[in-house]
């Protein structure tokens, strides 16, 4: 039953406020308290063991001594070449704690948040540990590493400076983080960033620095990588420190005019005109109307739709996307006109599946 009280006077308003004020603050204290440290889901109880290299310490519990081994090499393989270009030592082993497959580091306490499956690996400032699992390739596997080892030299160099702090890492748009991880892991040409630089230019959305760094529209990982090769290409390697510290100290458009010489707009026009020279030649040979007709798009379906696979008798197309808005689901459709015929399965109903990898899967007939 509920009841109705008459406020008489404005004391008594102040010390109802204040009851209730004082209530909610400590249930909100008794709740954080009771789920504190225990906000993941463990599957498993992990027995970790050390291996230890000249520059690191791998946490790992694998049994699969030659891929450990092999992971260890290409490690010190990899802070080599970082090391060539950043310039820095480590002055005690760096942890890097190593997952056998991707569902097991979903489960990693060491990094705060729930963890997609398009994450690869993250690598945390505070202690600087790097957090990865085996990928499905040894090809994305040594990818995964090198990127996130970039991020450990990152850290380091900022932690380790006398004039630019980790505070100073909010100076430091993503594009430029990522895009740099992205560049030395990958090199100067890589054929997927190449494709959304073709598409940019056929598009005429060739984004300014200021595009980059202000817009969500941009994608920091392809755009950034492809403005630090122009970079590397056009001053050589040696420009990424200087870069990268005087942005971090002074701010990315005076730290552009510090390194450079010039302001954002002129050096935004330098790289558009870069990929303009680059990819204007492919135009001749790429079709303005692409063959064919669009079955699936974010009209009758959501806005990301990926991994179709067409039944043996052509009838129909199934295909991953988050239609449904909750989770990536697996879906039916007719692959003539496009219409959803159904949902297959999905993770909020069948409990045999946690996550769909929909950036390493398809359907199957």
């Amino acid at each position: 039953m509920t009841k109705f009280y008459f406020i008489k006077s404005k004391t008594q308003l102040l010390f109802i406020l204040l009851v209730i004020l004082i209530s909610a603050c400590f249930i909100n204290n008794t709740a954080q308290a009771q789920y504190f440290g225990q906000n993941k889901v463990r599957y498993k109880n992990l027995k970790f063991k050390v291996y230890k290299t000249p520059h690191f310490e791998i946490y790992y519990y694998m049994r699969n001594d030659s891929l450990l081994k092999r992971f260890a090499q290409e490690s010190e393989l990899w802070y080599t070449l970082h090391q060539q270009v950043f310039r820095d030592t480590f002055k005690r082993p760096n942890p890097i704690i190593l997952y056998a497959d991707h569902p097991d580091f979903q489960q990693t306490t060491a990094i705060d948040g729930e963890i997609g499956v398009g994450t690869g690996g993250v690598t945390e400032g505070l202690k600087n540990r790097v957090v990865m699992p085996v990928m499905e390739t040894n090809q994305t596997t040594r990818h995964v590493l090198g990127h996130e080892l970039v991020h450990a030299f990152q850290y380091h160099m900022l932690l380790g400076s006398d004039s630019s702090g980790l505070g100073n890492i909010n100076n430091l748009p993503l594009w430029m983080i990522e895009g740099m991880a992205e560049y030395l892991s990958l090199g100067k040409r890589d054929a997927y960033t190449a494709m959304w630089m073709r598409d940019a230019y056929l598009n005429k959305d060739i984004p300014s620095i200021r595009d980059l760094t202000e817009s969500g529209k941009y994608f920091p990982y392809r755009y950034g990588e492809a403005f630090w090769s122009y970079l590397g290409s056009t001053y050589g390697d040696t420009i990424i420190v200087p870069f990268f510290k005087n942005t971090a100290r002074y701010g990315l458009e005076y730290g552009i005019r510090r390194t450079f010489g010039y302001d954002d707009k002129t050096l935004s026009n330098l790289w558009k005109n870069s990929i303009i020279n680059t990819y204007k030649p492919y135009l001749k040979d790429t079709s303005q109307i692409p063959p064919g007709h669009r079955i699936i798009d974010n009209k009758n379906s959501g806005e990301m739709n990926v991994a179709p696979a067409v039944s043996p008798d052509g009838k129909y197309i199934s295909f991953l996307s988050e239609k449904d808005l909750f989770s990536i689901d697996l879906f039916l459709a007719d692959a003539k006109t496009g219409k959803i015929i159904r949902r297959l399965t999905s993770k909020t109903s069948n409990t045999h599946i946690d996550e769909f990898n929909f950036i390493e899967s398809a359907g199957a007939w």
